[in-house]
């Protein structure tokens, strides 16, 4: 067996005790406003870091091209609370034009 299905299995062991202690949670610590208050927050926090790193790099390394445009298109649109089509759409466009460019 070697390193890659030791890595495998290793972190398909870790994933299931985090699904099995997450289920013996007792519910008087889920229900927390702290927490609730985190896990309204992780998804938030989870997509932003995956835009930021799809957006600027490219196999390890930094890249700026059309792709950071189409972000910073869509943020000017979201604060000027346009609609969520208008927003896909206006990046998808900017990205494109500039690809051509």
């Amino acid at each position: 067996m070697n390193e890659l299905w030791i890595g495998v299995l290793g972190a398909s062991a870790i994933a299931f005790l985090l699904k099995f202690t997450g289920h013996s949670i007792p519910e008087k610590y889920l229900t927390n406003p702290r927490m609730l208050r985190i896990n309204t927050l992780i998804p938030i926090a989870l997509l932003s870091a995956l835009v930021g790193v799809q957006t600027i790099t490219e196999k390890g390394k930094w890249v700026i091209d059309q792709r950071l445009a189409g972000v910073a298109v869509a943020l000017i649109t979201l604060s000027l609370k346009a609609p969520y089509f208008v927003v896909v759409i206006s990046a998808a466009v900017t990205s494109a034009v500039l690809y051509r460019l």
